[in-house]
């Protein structure tokens, strides 16, 4: 065994081991305890700790070092809470989520059509597929693989509640998610993070390697492009926004299509963040160095 393989095993076997607990725990103290380490664990993860510092940086450059370490702060309670949320999904789906535009899940529902949800990694984004199952909407989510193999089915086991099947990133996943598409079926998808051969694409006023797949997906099959934000409002209380389908650019080229499309996507995102940046993932490399 390598020694990457060793130390892969045990956090690997710390992670089942804190799923285990969560799991074990009702949902608010698992929510809280996941939030008390995160704020205890996060500031110590220096690397990734000091990426979140300069993006936040360069994007609210008029925001003081104090306002940062308070948005950094409450960005790694978010996301303890989220892990120690996990396993609680399906609960939280059915009693703690404020719902707006119902309507437009319905749509996907009852359309007949192919269809994409997409949201990006802000509050408990894991609760997009789990309110869109609860509500009868069977979401192929696709996700990045963990980079510990050995947590790989704990990420299924989390999201078996919250999809109907999941679909990793990288070229296989592609063809698997057009499969989907033909057959008349709908993708979650979570549109926000770097892709290093993706398009520029203007996200906080710089370049940012996005994605296309979203776009191309959506305007090759006219399918509707259904946004939707998920917003914490205390403790393990959310509030899900459903928006209508975009409406697609008609430029008669497709490349400028799918452009303009992915610049109004990364605007959205964009809005949405400004209002709430602690509940963001800041810890993307997003941008070019």
């Amino acid at each position: 065994m390598t020694r990457k393989e060793a130390r892969q095993r045990v956090e690997a076997f710390g992670a089942r081991a804190v799923w285990g607990l969560f799991a074990l725990l009702p949902l608010d103290m698992a929510s809280d305890l996941g939030g008390w380490l995160g704020r205890l664990i996060g500031p110590l993860l220096g690397g990734v700790n000091r990426v979140a510092r300069r993006n936040l940086g360069a994007a609210f450059p008029d925001k003081s070092d104090a306002e940062i370490k308070t948005i950094l702060t409450a960005m790694w309670d978010n996301i303890g809470r989220v892990a120690g949320e996990f396993p609680h999904l399906k609960q939280i789906a059915a009693e703690r989520v404020e719902l707006i535009g119902a309507e437009y899940i319905d749509l996907l529902r009852d359309d007949g059509r192919a269809g994409i949800f997409i949201s990006g990694h802000i509050g408990n984004w894991e609760l997009n597929g789990a309110v869109a199952a609860h509500r009868g909407l069977p979401l192929h989510l696709i996700y990045r693989a963990a980079n510990n193999p050995w947590v790989e089915d704990l990420y299924r086991k989390g999201r078996a509640d919250a999809s109907y099947a999941l679909i990793q990133k990288g070229p296989e996943g592609a063809r698997q998610a057009l499969t989907v598409l033909k057959k008349g079926g709908h993708l979650g998808m979570l549109v926000d993070q770097k892709m290093n051969d993706g398009i520029p694409i203007p996200f906080f006023g710089r370049d940012a390697m996005t994605a296309p797949a979203q776009a191309v997906f959506a305007t090759k099959f006219n399918c509707p492009l259904v946004p939707a934000r998920v917003e914490r409002l205390k403790g393990a209380h959310f509030r899900l926004t459903v928006l209508p389908p975009m409406d697609f650019p008609h430029t008669g080229d497709s490349h400028d299509d799918n452009r303009l499309l992915l610049i109004r996507i990364n605007a959205l995102l964009e809005e949405w963040i400004r209002e709430r940046p602690d509940q963001w993932l800041w810890l993307h490399r997003r941008w070019p160095e």
